[in-house]
């Protein structure tokens, strides 16, 4: 843990309050400028950034471990699969899953998604099967899954939201029937920031004998995840959403699911044996893992594990609650402008629109003021279509953002209503 890490836990448990401009030292890229101002980054729902302790934990594997991991007897072979492999036991502790066979590194969590699609998914579908998702998904909840339907003759259904951006739960219900075959959905929405009811989508889904995967790449940095209480069959999330690096994620999946299911790629480390006539599959977790892995990011996303923990997760949650609270309060005293999305539970994004002003050039004014925001569809397209905008606005919060960020952020939204005056 680094040492402003563990001084900003110290503070929050002495005075109740987490302390971000401690833990704000711990990320050099903040201390940079962006058009002559302090950076302000309120995108980190699109991507974290990242600590020292885990730019020092890759720095370290580079320079001092980096070889092929799991095919070597060499000392730095074994020390790189060490190390890679206790990568995998600290992601298990971090999702409470039963066994390092139930953690498979992935690209990220679209990888992740993709491979359940054709691995569990195509295998198990007919015509007239159903796979069931909602309105709030991400495409990369959504295509996997038009593209194994297309293959499979199967339908995709969608569960309804309300204009808060809500599931509709007992439409939801009312679409579970004897022809779901599969219930994917987000835990929590990138686009709106709304936390899913999860633990009763899983509930209801396994009721009636239905699988659930879920989409945590939102949620792992903002509350957590235990796989093991939320009750679910499958979970994906990002390292570079969890202050990791890009390039790495993971998939937890039931170990009995996951020993029925076929390899989705074929090569190296995912066999045993391999003749002209035929091939046979490593154990779990490996048989997901075809080619040489992504090992500094790996061990990068262990670290970034270790930092957040180290922070204190509910801690940081309160605080990304309170900043949320605060500029929306603020936000809502802005002339035109529109918050979508007000779910009672949301993660810390403030998604909005200001009249007469494109969120394009809304993302531009405010980088001139240095604040960083997303603009755009946020790859959930069809939330935009369900509340009738072509794209919105986009601040997320992360544990490094503090009260200062807030007042940046509606400062410059007001510079940019005098503009477009």
């Amino acid at each position: 843990m680094a040492t402003a890490a563990a001084t900003a836990t110290a503070a929050a448990l002495a005075t109740g309050r987490f302390d971000a401009a401690r833990a704000r030292a711990d990320f050099p890229i903040l201390a940079r400028e962006v058009n002559g101002r302090p950076l302000v980054y309120l995108d980190s729902a699109a991507s974290a950034q990242r600590p020292r302790a885990v730019i020092a934990a890759v720095d370290h594997y580079e320079t001092h471990l980096h070889a092929n991991v799991h095919r070597g007897v060499h000392t730095l072979s074994q020390a790189a699969t060490e190390a890679f492999e206790g990568a995998r036991e600290r992601v298990r502790r971090f999702l409470n899953a039963r066994s390092t066979k139930e953690i498979i590194f992935t690209r990220g969590t679209t990888e992740a998604i993709n491979l359940v699609a054709q691995s569990y998914a195509r295998p198990h579908l007919a015509p007239g099967d159903e796979i069931l998702v909602t309105w709030l998904e991400h495409h990369a909840n959504i295509v996997p899954w038009q593209m194994v339907c297309a293959a499979t003759g199967a339908t995709l259904r969608v569960a309804p939201i309300d204009e808060r951006g809500e599931l509709r739960f007992d439409e939801f219900q009312a679409l579970l029937s004897p022809r779901t075959k599969l219930v994917a959905t987000a835990h929590v929405s990138n686009a709106l920031g709304t936390v899913l009811p999860v633990k009763q989508i899983v509930a209801a889904a396994h009721a009636r004998g239905i699988p659930v995967l879920l989409d945590g790449a939102q949620a792992v940095a903002h509350g957590g995840a235990d796989v093991q209480a939320l009750d679910c069959d499958f979970y994906a999330f990002s390292g570079h959403k969890l202050y990791g690096p890009t390039g790495i994620g993971m998939l937890y999946g039931r170990e009995a699911l996951l020993r029925e299911m076929p390899p989705w790629q074929g090569g190296g480390d995912m066999i045993l044996s391999v003749t002209f006539e035929g091939s046979t599959w490593n154990d779990l977790p490996w048989k997901f893992e075809a080619g040489t892995p992504n090992m500094s990011g790996a061990v990068g996303l262990a670290a970034a594990i270790d930092y957040l923990e180290g922070l204190g997760p509910q801690a940081v949650h309160a605080h990304e609650q309170r900043l949320l609270a605060k500029a929306t309060a603020a936000a809502l005293e802005i002339p035109g402008l529109r918050i979508i999305g007000t779910a009672s539970d949301k993660a810390a994004v403030l998604s909005f629109t200001i009249e007469g002003i494109h969120p394009h050039d809304l993302g531009t004014i405010l980088d001139h003021e240095g604040v960083a925001i997303r603009t755009g569809h946020h790859c959930a397209m069809p939330v935009m279509d369900f509340f009738k905008v072509a794209a919105t606005a986009r601040a997320s919060f992360a544990c490094y953002n503090v009260d200062g960020d807030v007042d940046r952020l509606i400062a410059a939204l007001h510079a940019a209503r005098e503009v477009f005056a």
